[in-house]
C-alpha cells in the first residue's frame, strides 16, 4: 500500500515539475520545435540513469520510496506520450525533416543522458 501511495505522490510531483519546465523552456526558446518536450525527456532520462543506479548501488532506501521517485515523479515527469503526438503533429503538418530530426535527437541525447547518468552515479 505504502508503494501505491508513493508512486501517485510522486507522480504528482514530477507532473507539477513537467508543468513548470514546460511553460519556462517555451517562453524562453518558443513553441516553433518541440524543445519543452525534448528538454524533459532528455533531463528525465539523465534523472532515470542516475538515480537508478544511485538507489541500487550506492544509497539505501525503501523500495516504496524507490518505487515513488522512479515510477512515481520520473513516470510523472517525462513526457514519452506527448513526445509521440508532437512527432505526430510535425508530420501531419509537413514538417517531415523536424518530425524526424525531433526523434532523432530525442533517442540519442536521451541514451547520452541516461549512459551519463548511470556513469556519474557509479564514479561518485
Amino acid at each position: 500500500m505504502w508503494t501505491y501511495a508513493a508512486i501517485g505522490a510522486f507522480g504528482a510531483l514530477g507532473c507539477w515539475a513537467r508543468y513548470a519546465q514546460s511553460n519556462l523552456v517555451q517562453a524562453s526558446f518558443g513553441r516553433d520545435f518541440p524543445y519543452a518536450t525534448l528538454s524533459i525527456n532528455v533531463f528525465g532520462s539523465f534523472l532515470m540513469g542516475f538515480l537508478f543506479i544511485e538507489t541500487l548501488e550506492r544509497v539505501t532506501i525503501s523500495p516504496a520510496l524507490r518505487a515513488g521517485i522512479l515510477t512515481g515523479f520520473l513516470g510523472g515527469y517525462t513526457t514519452f506520450s506527448t513526445f509521440e503526438m508532437e512527432t505526430l503533429l510535425l508530420a501531419e503538418a509537413g514538417e517531415s525533416g523536424k518530425a524526424i530530426l525531433y526523434v532523432l535527437l530525442s533517442v540519442v541525447l536521451g541514451f547520452i543522458a541516461a549512459f551519463g547518468g548511470a556513469y556519474i552515479a557509479r564514479i561518485l
